[in-house]
């Protein structure tokens, strides 16, 4: 988890925050409310090239499940593990 301070730290505790959102995200609140966020460039370039990834991520899983709900819907499923071989060896035939 990021860390937190309250927002006097920025005054009295100016060299930990810029040293750590040289490496991190630093988040300041004041009275409990409102987050302001410290960060470099850099964290921001890898924050945001992490949250890319997840979004692609989720993205394709959530194609796959459409996709398998799709193959069981349509019958495109096998029961036994000896069916699932002949399947893909006959498959592998096909493309040789």
């Amino acid at each position: 988890m990021p860390p937190i301070y309250p927002s006097t730290a920025l005054k009295n505790q100016q060299r930990e925050i810029k040293k750590l959102a040289d490496t991190q995200l630093v988040y300041i609140t004041e009275n409990g409310r409102g987050i302001y966020v410290f960060r470099s460039d850099e964290v921001l370039s890898g924050v945001v090239s992490d949250a890319v990834e997840k979004a692609l991520y989720e993205q394709r899983l959530s194609d796959d499940l459409a996709e398998s709900r799709d193959d069981f819907d349509s019958g495109r499923y096998f029961t036994s593990r000896e069916s699932l071989m002949d399947a893909v060896n006959a498959k592998r035939q096909a493309r040789a």
